[in-house]
């Protein structure tokens, strides 16, 4: 059974963009009193000016020229299901700050307030065009606004609920994709073998901090190059959504015993696949 952090430093993601020279230490103990995570630091490309106009041009570039096919997107969202076509929700930014995120709606309308905060595969509050938005994670498509807006970033840990905070006062913005998204892609595969009443125990304790440490390690080593290699990954990843680690697929319903196993060996397993 793999440690969180050695976990962490097998994950291809973090292997794949910085050399062995350029890991930064690793540091073992109780996840929340990691200084990484209390008091986290970026590189000097994450908080330059560079790499806001970076976001910019990228952002303007993805809805100029998608900004048709959204719109019919937000079409099916409206016919298919009663409720509006976007999502809103406020979320913790740079600084500890709320904004609103936006996303195409891929639940029954107000279902997320009669539910928990988490979703897992086969969540019944789910609608038939929202699976395949989420799966294609085209429901991500208008948080390029709150990029444009300054709330969010192309690269950096997903933006939280206050409930499930993992990197406190963080000095960047929150990302549309980061190095734990693309480890963690099959996030909701993970969270349906898990009882329902231990859902957010279960997050809060074992994935919440394995992912958070990704993001803090990788945003203060975090370079242009590295940013543009992990956009490539994400966008291969949509392309070809492929089905969860086997480990999922082979483990009973409801997973309670020895709740962290699961997630350690997916981080394991998503190495293997990204360096594939």
């Amino acid at each position: 059974m793999l440690l969180p952090s050695r976990a962490f430093e097998s994950s291809a993601v973090f292997v794949q963009l910085f050399p062995i020279s350029a890991r930064p230490p690793l540091v073992y103990g109780a996840p929340d009193r990691e200084t990484c995570l209390e008091s986290p630091s970026a590189s000097a490309w994450t908080l330059s000016w560079s790499r806001r106009l970076f976001d910019l041009s990228v952002a303007l570039l993805v809805l100029a020229l998608f900004g048709v096919p959204m719109l019919a997107v937000a079409l099916c969202v409206r016919l298919s299901s009663p409720g509006p076509a976007f999502f809103a929700q406020y979320r913790v930014g740079r600084s500890g700050r709320l904004f609103r995120i936006y996303k195409f709606r891929t639940m029954s309308s107000g279902s997320e307030r009669s539910g928990p905060g988490l979703t897992r595969d086969g969540d019944c509050r789910i609608t038939g065009v929202g699976l395949w938005l989420r799966k294609l994670k085209l429901d991500e498509f208008p948080q390029f606004y709150n990029v444009l807006r300054g709330d969010m970033s192309l690269i950096g840990p997903r933006p939280k609920l206050p409930q499930y905070l993992g990197i406190a006062n963080m000095p960047y913005r929150p990302g549309i994709t980061g190095a734990a998204s693309l480890a963690f892609r099959h996030e909701e595969e993970i969270l349906s073998r898990v009882h329902p009443s231990q859902l957010d125990d279960f997050y809060y304790h074992n994935i919440r901090p394995l992912k958070a440490r990704i993001d803090a390690r990788y945003m203060c080593r975090a370079t242009f190059w590295s940013d543009v290699r992990l956009v490539g990954a994400t966008f291969l990843a949509c392309l070809s959504p492929a089905p969860g680690p086997a480990v999922f697929r082979r483990a009973p319903t409801r997973i309670l015993a020895f709740p962290s196993l699961p997630v350690q060996e997916s981080c394991a397993a998503k190495s293997l696949e990204i360096a594939n």
